[in-house]
């Protein structure tokens, strides 16, 4: 679902924002970003009449603005066409984003031509337009210029996209009847990915001073759950960088409405038929002799039922599957998963006195809660280790609009969030576009002092106006996100250097577990996981509550002992009552936290500190192979304690804003486990990985397989061989990378020590393998 390295196009875009696209842009000195840190919330704001009409003559007395229900006293105020104001004769910033994804070849050329003529007339000075497209991954094929000529050379010609957005294609295709319809999954993974490049694109435009106007020329596409979390930090995303998002769909009156019903899955052969054997050069196929689907995730299992879910249940199928018993597997499965997750969220916010979570049998139980609310809040505690904040942030998501269809209700959302609107219906594109460039001198800015929230939590914002019969657009909230280096110039961080480079020995110890994930050619991205005992925290009375603070410092080491990357973290605690704090130590912390490295050798150091005599350092090895994009490569393999559903799971949102990347595979969400001691009778252990095939993107691609076997260290004895397992319901059309969950079979074992080694291959002939070590009692 990821889009990599959207950052280096960024700078391109970023670098042209000059009259002939080398002048740099200028920086304002009046600000217009949703910025919390600076104790100054910043709201934009359209008002129009019932005629649409822009109401021009109001005052800051006529505006009343909420933040989560309760009204703020406002600071500041402008208008942005009021002659007088100080950003009368700002550079006004427009992106063209094509949705290629979901637009079909006529319906894109209408859109380009109507592009072209656009252009003509809203260039010139202090008025620059970018270029992007869509096709799968973002391009920006033009970056800021005020050029006409330029911006119409790059407009003309259709694209093609290596994945749709819709699960039936029929808008993708050309007058010979297009192309095979998708299935659901690949469906998803488009409308995912075309919302993370929406998300990378506002980041970029950060920088960018003023108010920007993004034009998405779309077909629509429908929102998925598991795409929901996608929506909600674009929204975020977009807010933060003060862009507002003008959704217009190019269908036009004549299109006929996408059928929006599941599309026939694609019908493919056995998927245990036709893998290569490891090793072998030549060009002879065999068919597996047996595969059980008792390693895979029953939401991946495409053939036979599984054994259901830690709830679940259903019926057992063949190796081949048959009948319902891919209904009773893989529904059972997904619905005990569920279980697991409501538990663990339950748990963790549960009243002042935590709980054991509501699932029937709740993956970990949670940890004690102190936002009360009787466990209401969905978010995930074990995500970003913040299990005492009440993040909420679907707060920030506009309501799903009624009667929409089912293609139009994210482009909706995205309007109503940002502050824009939706132009549809019209076969005339170019009015339209022109009514949404009006509205780039026709806003309020807003300004007011918030009261003081947690790192990570998230508000709902509404503006009012005394006035009868108007209508107010405005962005429709913000989310205070953490600091990404928190230490950062402090002197909490020179102390954790020196204990980092001196010879003193921790005197807590914690379990730890560094997997890796390539996210561009010899980058990888470093999921840092531990579990902080209890007794590091040191809790005293501050403004009523219980407050405790442990500071973390992770350094990469190279060989010649210059440091390789770096990160600093802060973990708040605040209980009610000393109840709470008993309760809270009697476990362990989940933390966890990551950062990108080069590929490499390293030593790894983690020290943290709750401000004692006592603290805690952990060094491990950390190699980093080689990766150059185009080569068949494997992930380090992270085990897992916990895996949640992500189907209404808005916890995932709360990590995706904190700008973490999950572990997913399918609809699971794996949570990586500092400790690599599992008990027997455990009921979620699991491994994720990632297979990355850049052939899959070629017209035959290879198929692939893995091969699991876990062994004695002690003794070397084999104790399970799963045989060759076939990773097609794992593969997502359009993407290299393959991120595969397993269920790790703990239960078949003895109290011991093991070695769990897995080889990934293709029916090209390449093979990785990759071991892991972990513990039973």
């Amino acid at each position: 679902m990821r889009i990599r390295n959207i950052l280096l196009w960024m700078g391109a875009l970023l670098a042209g924002a000059g009259a002939a696209g080398a002048q740099k842009v200028e920086q304002t000195s009046t600000p217009t970003v949703i910025r919390s840190e600076t104790k100054l919330v910043l709201v934009d704001a359209v008002v129009t009449d019932k005629k649409g009409n822009y109401i021009t003559d109001l005052t800051q007395k006529d505006f009343e603005v909420l933040e989560d229900n309760k009204k703020q006293s406002v600071k500041t105020f402008g208008f942005e066409a009021d002659p007088n104001s100080p950003q009368n004769n700002q550079k006004r910033y427009l992106v063209l984003f094509f949705d290629n994804a979901s637009a079909g070849y006529g319906d894109q050329i209408q859109a380009r031509q109507a592009a072209a003529k656009f252009i003509d007339g809203n260039t010139g000075p202090n008025k620059y337009i970018a270029i992007a497209n869509f096709t799968g991954t973002l391009r920006i094929t033009q970056n800021f210029t005020n050029d006409p000529e330029r911006l119409k050379a790059v407009v003309s010609g259709v694209k093609m996209a290596t994945v749709s957005t819709t699960s039936d294609a029929s808008g993708m295709g050309s007058a010979g009847g297009g192309f095979p319809n998708m299935n659901t999954a690949a469906a998803d993974f488009g409308v995912r990915s075309v919302l993370l490049a929406l998300r990378s694109l506002a980041k970029g435009l950060e920088s960018v001073p003023g108010r920007k106007t993004l034009i998405m020329l779309t077909a629509g596409f429908p929102l998925t759950s598991e795409a929901r979390a996608e929506l909600t930090v674009t929204i975020d995303a977009c807010n933060h960088a003060n862009v507002a998002v003008y959704p217009l769909d190019v269908r036009g009156l004549v299109t006929t409405t996408p059928n929006m019903q599941p599309g026939s899955p694609i019908i493919r052969e056995d998927p245990m038929a036709l893998v290569r054997s490891p090793g072998s050069r030549g060009s002879s196929l065999f068919r597996l002799a047996s595969f059980s689907n008792s390693f895979a995730e029953p939401s991946q299992a495409t053939r036979g039922g599984g054994g259901g879910g830690s709830t679940g249940g259903g019926t057992t199928g063949g190796s081949t599957g048959g009948g319902g018993s891919r209904t009773g597997g893989s529904t059972g499965g997904s619905t005990g998963s569920s279980g697991g997750s409501t538990g663990s969220t339950g748990g963790s916010r549960g009243g002042s006195t935590g709980g054991t979570g509501t699932g029937t049998t709740g993956s970990r139980g949670g940890t004690t809660g102190n936002t009360g609310g009787g466990g209401t809040t969905t978010t995930n505690p074990s995500l970003n280790n913040r299990n005492l904040l009440n993040m909420n942030p679907r707060s920030i998501v506009p309501p799903f609009p009624p009667g929409m269809g089912i293609n139009d209700s994210a482009l909706y959302m995205l309007a109503d969030g940002t502050g824009g609107f939706v132009i549809h219906d019209t076969n005339d594109l170019l009015s339209g576009m022109e009514k949404i460039a009006r509205d780039q001198n026709q806003y309020y800015i807003l300004g007011y002092s918030p009261e003081d929230s947690p790192e990570g939590s998230c508000h709902a914002l509404k503006v009012k106006v005394d006035r009868g019969g108007s209508s107010v657009r405005s962005r429709s909230g913000y989310c205070n996100v953490r600091v990404v280096d928190a230490l950062a110039g402090k002197p909490a961080e020179t102390e954790l250097e020196a204990i980092a480079a001196g010879s003193a020995a921790g005197s807590i110890a914690a379990p730890l577990q560094l997997p890796f994930f390539y996210s561009s050619p010899n980058v990888a991205r470093v999921n840092v996981a531990m579990e902080i005992p209890a007794k590091t925290f040191h809790f005293e009375k501050v403004k009523g509550k219980q407050h405790a603070e442990v500071n973390v410092l992770g350094v990469a080491y190279k060989p010649d002992g210059s440091v390789g990357a770096k990160f600093s973290d802060t973990i708040k605690l605040d209980f009610d009552g000393k109840a709470q704090v008993e309760e809270f130590q009697t476990k362990p912390l989940h933390y966890e936290n990551q950062f990108e490295i080069a590929s490499g050798t390293y030593s790894f150091k983690v020290i943290f500190s709750g401000g004692g005599q006592d603290f805690g350092k952990l060094e491990k090895p950390l190699t980093i192979d080689p990766f150059d994009g185009k080569q068949f490569a494997l992930s380090g393999l992270a085990l897992s304690h916990d895996r949640l559903s992500t189907e209404g799971d808005a916890g995932l949102d709360s990590v995706l804003i904190e700008d973490k990347v999950p572990l997913l595979s399918g609809r699971m969400q794996f949570i990586p486990a500092g400790s690599s001691l599992f008990k027997i009778t455990e009921s979620m252990p699991g491994l994720y990985l990632e297979i990355y095939e850049p052939h899959l993107l070629d017209e035959t691609a290879p198929r692939l397989a893995i091969w699991l076997k876990v062994s004695d260290r002690q003794g070397g004895q084999l104790k399970i061989d799963s045989g060759l397992v076939p990773m097609e319901a794992y593969v997502r059309k359009g993407n290299p990378v393959v991120p595969v969950g397993l269920k790790l079979p703990v239960a078949g074992l003895v109290a011991g020590a093991y070695r769990l080694e897995l080889t990934a291959l293709d029916s090209m002939g390449k093979s990785v393998t990759r071991s892991v070590d972990f513990d039973v009692e």
